[in-house]
């Protein structure tokens, strides 16, 4: 994968400069300091992957990605977490907190190649949403998931992931769509990226949500939705 690297900080390029040279599949084609000087390079040099920070002076990194018809896949970097939330509403795939650790860029990566997979292959489309279950395309057939086998959604850009006991699956479709078709008797969304089923849910406090051993972060613009919907269950 082609990177580039947009940021103001030379401290940050550097460090993410040097992970890029650490990951065999990545190659580092540009650095940029601004967003002028990154869309000149977007148009004369093919780019697959740019890490694009947030907070930039003259032009942010959200109102130049916003400007891109074509942008190449995006992961953003910022020093505060509350600018994620609008990176995910532009199919941002990631984001990355400032200082950023070679672990958590690890992760991201792998994101990325799972996501560059999920295009190349014809095993995903669109779901099937009925009253009480959903077909989901899986191996080229369709597999029948009753809404009562689902754990929780996890939004993937422009995909999303839903978990059983028994395994993953990932399907086209958005969040708010999928919010939108879910029953809201079964179902709540506690964060920009997370839907939960409230049968599964083993412990809570107002940060975090569990089900089983994973945890879920609670987003505070869903926070006060979340807790009235427990009490009015008699969880809360």
């Amino acid at each position: 994968m082609k990177c580039l690297v947009v940021d103001d900080e030379p401290l940050a390029l550097d460090i993410l400069e040097s992970y890029i040279k650490k990951v065999p599949d990545l190659e580092l084609v540009g650095k940029c300091s601004n967003a002028l000087e990154a869309s000149e390079f977007l148009k004369n040099h093919k780019v697959d992957l740019m890490f694009l920070d947030i907070q930039m002076p003259e032009i942010t990194g959200l109102e130049f990605m916003r400007s891109l018809s074509n942008p190449p896949l995006v992961v953003f970097i910022t020093a505060y977490s509350e600018f994620a939330v609008e990176g995910f509403e532009l199919n941002a795939l990631d984001y990355l907190l400032k200082p950023v650790a070679f672990d958590r860029f690890n992760k991201t990566i792998e994101r990325v190649r799972e996501y560059i997979s999920l295009k190349k292959s014809n095993d995903v489309e669109a779901p099937d949403l009925e009253n009480d279950h959903i077909f989901i395309k899986s191996n080229q057939k369709l597999v029948k998931l009753s809404y009562d086998q689902i754990f929780y959604v996890e939004a993937f850009a422009d995909y999303v992931k839903l978990f059983t006991a028994e395994k993953r699956y990932i399907t086209l479709q958005t969040m708010k769509n999928m919010e939108q078709k879910l029953p809201k008797e079964k179902f709540i969304r506690v964060h920009r990226s997370f839907i939960v089923g409230l049968k599964y849910i083993t412990s809570f406090n107002s940060s975090e949500v569990e089900i089983g051993a994973v945890k879920i972060p609670v987003g505070k613009n869903y926070k006060d939705e979340f807790l009235i919907k427990l009490r009015s269950k008699n969880i809360l």
